[in-house]
């Protein structure tokens, strides 16, 4: 098609934060899974899609055409509208894909050629998108990871790290949930697997090669997001550094970060535990909720949760380092500058040694 750029999904991610990335697929399609960045103007709505999709099966890929065009040719003039508006705010190129890279890719482009613009097409769709997001799976990445006791701070000093414009790896904001049982607590609905996967491919794309990749020491499971089999196997055969906090502070911190958080969603939660805890201490964790004794559950469920670390570490074959961390404040919120000092020369020596 005169007008159109194709290119292939490597070429286009690369070159990505010079598009502007518009997912044709309808509403179901993109909420279950999409490119990262994109943004949805479907040609099909959810209601056309079944209906056109049914359509192609009684009737043929010519009836299902005509049906499509029925009803999507009095929607023109907004798709357009949408499509010309993202153009003018963004200033960048549209690039569009559909399933495949075909008709709904070929309907919104030639929206955009009548109005004289030049557009781009992702060669084969989503579709090119996820095989080659699955391949990004198999490399071996630079990884090292921050491990250390519930409570200790892993999630705050990874974003730190972000900040110092270290690469970092964020499974559990990726994923919206704080991998544990009470992990989902005060969270968004977290994304489809599948959506996850992408997540985690794009980022570690965008990574630069020889650099190290900081990620927190994760089960292979957070939430209902699961990872990649050979991401978790990476993860579980590259250096460690384990951060040591004094269990005073964690309490403080775990205090503050679940005190304010509904008691009753807090009582579900600890009621999952039971097995783990045993009925007696998952009693006294319950009375200690319904007395607001905030504090008195943390130390019973910590009983738990230490004893699980420790367990999960005796499990892998991390070349661990150790180090004591400090952390400010009245509520043991603010970071230590000069334990973040030495934790970033550690994990430069760790990389570079």
């Amino acid at each position: 098609m005169h007008g159109v750029t194709p290119c292939d999904i490597e070429t286009a991610l690369s070159m990505a934060s010079e598009y502007t990335w518009v997912d044709v697929r309808s509403e179901n399609e993109y909420r279950k899974a999409h490119i990262p960045n994109a943004i949805n103007v479907p040609i099909l709505n959810n209601e056309d899609r079944i209906a056109v999709g049914t359509c192609y099966k009684e009737r043929g890929r010519i009836e299902a055409v005509r049906l499509g065009l029925d009803r999507v040719g009095p929607r023109f003039k907004e798709i357009y509208d949408r499509l010309l508006s993202l153009y003018q705010i963004n200033q960048k190129p549209l690039l569009f894909y559909c399933w495949r890279g075909g008709l709904r890719s070929q309907i919104a482009s030639s929206l955009m050629l009548w109005g004289g613009e030049r557009v781009n097409i992702v060669v084969g769709g989503y579709k090119s998108y996820r095989n080659w997001a699955l391949t990004q799976f198999e490399k071996n990445y630079p990884f090292i990871v921050l491990s250390g006791s519930t409570g200790s701070g892993k999630t705050q000093l990874l974003l730190e790290l972000q900040n110092q414009e270290m690469q970092v790896l964020d499974l559990e904001g990726l994923a919206n949930h704080k991998g544990s049982v009470l992990g989902g607590i005060g969270q968004s609905e977290q994304p489809s697997n599948e959506h996850f996967e992408n997540q985690i491919a794009y980022q570690l794309f965008r990574f630069i090669k020889d650099h190290p990749i900081l990620v927190e020491n994760e089960s292979k499971r957070i939430g209902r997001c699961i990872l990649p089999d050979s991401i978790w196997r990476n993860m579980q055969e590259v250096k460690a550094i384990e951060i040591l906090v004094d269990k005073a502070t964690r309490i403080k911190r775990l205090y503050n970060e679940y005190a304010h958080l509904p008691v009753d969603e807090l009582k579900e939660q600890t009621q999952k535990l039971r097995k783990r805890l045993g009925g007696q201490h998952e009693k006294q964790a319950q009375l200690a909720l319904d007395s607001n004794d905030f504090l008195e559950w943390i130390q019973i469920l910590l009983v738990y949760y230490d004893k699980a670390y420790f367990n999960y570490q005796a499990m892998f074959n991390h070349q661990l380092t150790s180090l004591e961390f400090q952390w400010d404040g009245e509520n043991k919120n603010q970071i230590n500058e000069t334990s973040l000092k030495n934790l970033i020369q550690l994990i430069n020596h760790e990389f570079n040694k």
